[in-house]
């Protein structure tokens, strides 16, 4: 076969492409799933679409399949006697099953060149936790199902965004302790 440079530059091309879609996949690619959290110090027992039943310990996050659309769940307590059989509605790729319909804070955190933080604050609304005021206008959420967030629980923010020209936002969604203990952190009061 004789010396071919357009067949060369071809099969480096679709290597590089190759290297760089799995790189992707593997390292960058944002995971996308549903969890049921627990953040009390007690032990749940559920059915999900009236599949199998799982159990989820004090704190814990477990992932589950969900089906776009309508989906059921029975929840049962330590004893195993039911606690409540709903209905929710799933629209998008990821989300929380809030099965103790505990206090949870959908926090939206902004990125971008010169970004002032302290008069962002102040410009956002204010959240009422516990009798006391913060800044940044966080959405208290206690329901059964939400999807209203792009980090989930057991996700951190990025440190950093790509596109640093303009100021980008991303929604994480925090229990309760855990978005205090991130307000006293990040916002340094």
């Amino acid at each position: 076969m004789k010396n071919n440079p357009s067949l060369k530059g071809l099969i480096i091309a679709v290597v590089v492409f190759i290297g760089a879609f799995a790189i992707y996949n593997f390292f960058l690619a944002k995971k996308n799933y549903y969890l049921v959290d627990n953040p009390t110090p007690n032990t749940y027992y559920f059915k999900i679409n009236n599949g199998s039943e799982g159990i989820i310990s004090a704190g814990q996050s477990v992932q589950v399949d969900l089906n776009k659309g309508k989906n059921s769940i029975k929840v049962f307590d330590r004893n195993k006697k039911m606690l409540y059989d709903s209905a929710f509605e799933v629209n998008k790729t990821r989300g929380l099953l809030n099965i103790a319909h505990k206090d949870y804070y959908i926090n939206e955190q902004y990125y971008g060149y010169n970004l002032k933080k302290d008069s962002l604050l102040l410009a956002l609304d204010k959240t009422m936790i516990d009798g006391k005021q913060y800044y940044g206008g966080a959405k208290h959420f206690n329901k059964l199902y939400t999807d209203a967030f792009y980090y989930n629980v057991d996700e951190d923010y990025d440190q950093m965004i790509k596109n640093i020209q303009k100021v980008e936002s991303r929604t994480k969604i925090f229990r309760k302790q855990d978005y205090l203990n991130y307000y006293k952190e990040y916002y340094k009061f």
